[in-house]
């Protein structure tokens, strides 16, 4: 098997610490002990894959201290390099820890196992709930890899805009038009390049917001000029 290449390194590296260290007990990659401690287990996988998450995992119902190790260098667990800190993010949350092995045997300890503590997300969970309440039906097809979401800041700067089309306006008259309250600041912000200020306080639409009327009509469609 290509992981019992990892043995040894792994072997040293915790027999440096003074652990005890034995291959294969049971299901068990490794299983190392030191006098008076909990054991430590070692899930070994050439790379970085769900069957070596869900061994370390099955081995979390039995021992406390559960690391996963895999290769990296050139042509290995190109998911770690890619995607490492949500790995990271993962193995906290399951309370697992990572050894990385390198071509020539280096093992580096990236993360122990403990307890998972999660960083508050209240801020980013508003933001999250704010978007669902203001936007206005259901314009996204869930999983898609569209590069362009219709969020309900697009939605009302879609909406400005058509109000737009038929001339400049003020920006009070244009939020009452349309019952976009932040009509002001997506002016000023002019994110999409939609807009151009006329006069102080009055904007009209600009060759970019044209091209947008045609690209969005689809979604201008379900929007209201009150909507929201």
């Amino acid at each position: 098997m290509p992981e019992a290449d990892l043995y040894q390194p792994v072997k040293r590296f915790l027999e440096a610490q003074g652990y005890t260290v034995k291959g294969e007990i049971g299901p068990c990659d490794v299983m190392a002990v030191r006098d008076g401690e909990e054991p430590v287990v070692v899930e070994l996988k050439e790379r970085l894959c769900l069957s070596l998450l869900l061994q370390a995992v099955d081995r979390l119902a039995v021992f406390d201290t559960v690391y996963i190790a895999f290769r990296i260098g050139k042509g290995h667990s190109a998911s770690w390099r890619s995607q490492g800190r949500q790995v990271l993010r993962l193995l906290r949350r399951l309370g697992l820890g990572l050894l990385t092995v390198s071509s020539r045997g280096r093992v580096v300890p990236v993360v122990d196992p403990g307890p998972y503590r999660p960083r508050s997300g209240n801020r980013r969970r508003a933001g999250l709930l704010k978007e669902f309440a203001e936007r206005i039906g259901d314009p996204e097809l869930g999983g898609s890899a569209s590069a362009r979401r219709l969020t309900a800041y697009r939605q009302d700067a879609l909406r400005c805009a058509r109000e737009l089309a038929a001339g400049p306006l003020k920006v009070s008259v244009l939020s009452k038009r349309t019952g976009v309250s932040r009509a002001g600041p997506i002016l000023r912000d002019n994110h999409y390049g939609w807009f151009d200020r006329v006069t102080v306080g009055h904007y009209g639409l600009s060759p970019l917001g044209e091209r947008a009327l045609t690209e969005w009509s689809h979604a201008l469609l379900g929007l209201s000029p009150e909507a929201g």
